[in-house]
């Protein structure tokens, strides 16, 4: 991938870790023309934690015990990309209408890889996820940005406390500025997403270089839920004017720092009625599964820039989304063979 072509971009969706390289992968088979399905599925893992939390096992090699698959990724989404694998070899040659598999890097942190798919042109008339969705098909994303708050407050030795200001005392008040925000927010939800569906979450706090000194500076990170329908510009507008909202002598003279650096999530969602829908439920239920619920889901994926470019898109995979980025992170097996099944079936509705 071009790196810095995508990264000009006046849509680069950012990125959140450091590359100096990137590669991609795109499958065809069943015919000339645009592809009738698209199978997604992401290769970038999160980081594994600490090694010693992971039960007996190494978190970057493959264990299988009782059914199940553990590793990092094996949920998020290694699972799913082994079960459009299996279908493609299951079907392929019966299928005379074009398919593709898109194989992707960086939709960890903002989506690099789908994105710079999508710009050489490789689109379709209908996109499935591979991501786990534990039986249910998610039509819907939120969507999320990645904040950075800086505090700043005055030092002082830590004996003549009350002489400083703490930023991390200045923090609480903002703190509880986004929790008021998280729950005005909490209660705009609107169908298929269920309750608290585009949360406030702060990650990593960091503040003061000396045991003894009251701390001059906090730095704080975390992600901001976007709303269907929600731009970038309102959504940090509505944050930013939250954080500016507190009513405190010293930060109205040293106000918060506000940047978004990072990954952008846009919300996306399948049109409401869309025929693809039912094209899913018939694959999934050509497996004897019963027919699948559909939801909304509270964090954001790739099915956002499909949609942006026109691509019907749904997410259906093996795994519980609890599962993923967590210590143990686990598949099962069967899981991932139902799901190899429905997307064989799918595949046979759209490209035979």
């Amino acid at each position: 991938l071009d790196l810095d072509a995508l990264r000009a971009d006046p849509d680069y969706p950012g990125e959140e870790v450091e590359r100096h390289e990137a590669w991609g992968c795109v499958g065809t088979g069943g015919g000339e023309g645009t592809p009738e399905l698209v199978l997604n599925g992401h290769v970038d893992v999160v980081p594994s934690g600490d090694p010693d939390w992971w039960t007996g096992h190494d978190p970057w090699g493959l264990h299988e015990s009782d059914g199940r698959w553990y590793g990092r990724g094996v949920c998020d989404m290694k699972g799913g990309v082994v079960a459009i694998l299996a279908a493609v070899r299951a079907v392929g040659d019966q299928l005379t209408r074009p398919f593709a598999v898109h194989t992707v890097i960086g939709e960890e942190d903002g989506g690099l890889g789908t994105f710079a798919t999508l710009r050489r042109g490789h689109t379709g008339t209908a996109c499935l996820i591979a991501e786990p969705t534990a039986g249910t098909v998610v039509s819907a994303n939120a969507g999320a940005l990645t904040f950075r708050l800086e505090v700043r407050g005055r030092s002082t030795h830590g004996s003549r406390a009350g002489e400083g200001v703490s930023a991390l005392d200045l923090f609480e008040h903002v703190h509880a500025a986004l929790r008021r925000l998280d729950a005005e927010r909490a209660r705009l939800t609107v169908p298929p997403f269920g309750e608290r569906p585009w949360p406030i979450s702060v990650g990593i706090v960091s503040a003061g270089d000396w045991a003894s000194t009251v701390p001059d500076q906090l730095v704080a990170e975390g992600r901001f839920g976007i709303m269907p329908g929600e731009s970038f510009a309102e959504a940090t507008a509505v944050f930013e004017q939250a954080v500016a909202s507190v009513d405190d002598p010293w930060l109205r003279d040293h106000p918060v720092q506000v940047t978004w650096p990072g990954g952008r999530f846009a919300a996306g969602s399948l049109p409401d009625g869309h025929a693809f829908g039912a094209d899913v439920t018939r694959a999934v239920e050509a497996t004897g599964a019963d027919s699948p619920p559909f939801v909304g889901a509270p964090y954001g994926s790739d099915l956002r820039q499909y949609a942006a470019h026109g691509v019907p898109t749904v997410q259906y995979g093996p795994g519980h989304i609890e599962d993923a980025h967590a210590v143990d992170e686990q598949v099962a097996i069967d899981e991932v063979v139902r799901c190899a099944e429905a997307y064989a079936h799918l595949l046979l509705q759209r490209c035979r």
